[in-house]
């Protein structure tokens, strides 16, 4: 019996470990609105992903974004997601208006599946580097409490 027990929670492990992006992968398709529900569709033109999976470090990250302007994450050919699907809609009634004051573009992740990838750890934003043929260069975090964000494109 803890034979059969060791083996379903091995077994069970399995596709949540495997099913992680990594370098060299192809990216999954990334459709999305952005805070004033404008479509967001990921181009060949974007170099960068900036995904923000955890509240906290989503709320660094966008003050440390707004303060770089408008244009921060174009010039770098970037693109910064942030997971809300988990976000109950009380706070989204709160959160969403917050979210048209930044200046830079943030598009709403509404859905487990498309993020579910993604690799992600604490207190990190997680930055992909991506090809123009859409597959994975790089994998790297950055933590907007410690680290600047303009090291990051570096």
């Amino acid at each position: 019996m803890k034979i059969l027990i060791a083996l379903f929670v091995c077994l069970s492990w399995l596709p949540v470990h495997a099913a992680s992006l990594a370098v060299g992968d192809a990216l999954p398709t990334m459709a999305s609105k952005d805070q004033f529900g404008k479509d967001f569709i990921l181009t060949t033109n974007v170099q960068f992903l900036l995904v923000a999976t955890e509240m906290n470090s989503a709320k660094v990250a966008n003050q440390k974004l707004a303060e770089q302007g408008l244009d921060f994450l174009e010039k770098h050919n970037a693109a910064y997601l942030m997971d809300v699907h988990t976000m109950p809609a009380v706070a989204r009634w709160f959160a969403f208006p917050k979210f048209r004051k930044y200046p830079h573009r943030i598009v709403l992740i509404d859905s487990a599946e498309t993020l579910a990838a993604v690799p992600a750890q604490t207190n990190c934003v997680t930055l992909l580097a991506i090809s123009p043929a859409r597959r994975i260069k790089k994998i790297s975090y950055w933590n907007p409490v410690a680290e600047p964000v303009t090291a990051i494109f570096k």
